[in-house]
């Protein structure tokens, strides 16, 4: 059975984990600097920090926003459970938006109408590595958090349409990396991110003023809170990797994409198309959930609902009626399996699969 997830941990990634063990550096220190700095060259953030979990990240992020408690935070409805959960715990109240059902994301006009409604701020999972509108989003105003657990190392081109194509200088305006958006962003690094450190998140800040206020909080975290050696080794690594693992996943996904093409089914609409990540490969289907599994199973090819733990499927019965689109979205989105380990023989039965799929 070719399994929907697989992880992207090779020899260079376990080599580095045995070697911290070996040299007992398991607790956060000289390899957590060292991840930091990747990070901060990978993502030309002005500053970071690891954290054991995303929401100690969102914790801190909120501190140094200083948002009001009982303040209402805008996510989607197919945005990870963990960010309704955080929101409540930390004090603040969720306000749930529903999504666009051609990319599974919000848009600028569905979030201000969440603004209008009274949301704060926003917390924006890029989810799948699709980039949703994120210039006409950071236009409105609204604070904003980006969560590119998905959508790290995606890349947003300058647009090269009249005035928009450049600055005020008049030079054409520079491409802009997932992330940089907002006033911060956590990049989570849990089991099926797409950098995985087996647990963990990091918090980053794109800019200086942004970095300032968030560092006077994060110099005087308890080491409990910061992201051990052990796994910040293994985040290394898989960063160092990266490019590599993600040519593998455009090659793939374009593969799969084209054999959609001739079936009934689809995908996600990527509007900024290479610059997006691949992490994994959705399939929003005509037919029912039970059928498509069923005819995946009898190829020996393991599918998975793409949302199943999603604030919707948390909170099912209380947000059918305000987010329908999210809510069809919920119940007809498939995982198809996509990683760098798929060997040529899978990839080539998925492929065949993709295009006969009831």
């Amino acid at each position: 059975m070719i399994q929907t997830f697989s992880s992207t941990i090779r020899r260079k990634e376990m080599d580095a984990v045995l070697t911290c063990m070996v040299d007992e550096k398991t607790g956060p220190g000289e390899l957590n600097m060292r991840l930091i700095q990747a990070v901060k060259e990978f993502t030309a953030c002005d500053g970071a920090v690891a954290f054991r979990s995303a929401t100690i990240a969102l914790s801190y992020a909120l501190k140094a926003l200083d948002l009001p408690a009982g303040s209402e935070i805008m996510i989607s409805a197919l945005a990870p459970s963990w960010q309704y959960v955080a929101v409540e715990t930390l004090g603040y109240k969720p306000l749930v938006l529903d999504v666009s059902e051609e990319s599974g994301l919000v848009t600028a006009e569905i979030v201000a109408e969440g603004a209008k409604a009274g949301g704060r701020l926003l917390l924006l999972h890029e989810t799948m590595g699709i980039i949703p509108e994120l210039e006409k989003i950071a236009a409105l105003g609204i604070p904003l958090i980006e969560d590119i657990s998905h959508s790290v190392g995606a890349v947003v081109e300058a647009k090269e349409d009249g005035e928009s194509a450049a600055g005020e200088d008049g030079k054409a305006a520079a491409a802009k990396n997932a992330g940089s958006f907002g006033v911060y962003a956590i990049m989570g690094l849990e089991e099926f991110d797409t950098i995985t450190a087996g647990g963990g998140a990091i918090l980053m800040a794109p800019r200086r003023r942004e970095w300032s206020a968030l560092k006077s909080f994060t110099d005087s975290a308890p080491r409990t809170d910061i992201l051990p050696d052990i796994n910040s080794a293994l985040a290394f690594v898989q960063i160092k990797e990266f490019r590599r693992n993600e040519d593998i996943r455009k090659t793939i996904y374009a593969s799969f994409q084209h054999a959609l093409l001739s079936g009934k089914n689809r995908t996600f609409v990527r509007e900024h198309g290479d610059g997006s990540t691949i992490w994994s490969f959705p399939v929003v289907l005509s037919g029912s959930f039970k059928d498509a599994k069923q005819y995946a199973s009898r190829k020996e090819i393991e599918i998975r609902p793409a949302y199943e733990d999603s604030v919707i499927a948390l909170k099912d019965e209380e947000l059918s009626a305000s987010c329908k689109k999210a809510k069809a979205l919920f119940l007809r989105t498939v995982l198809f399996p996509l990683y760098p380990r798929l060997g040529s023989e899978a990839v080539t039965k998925i492929t065949k699969v993709l295009g006969t799929l009831p």
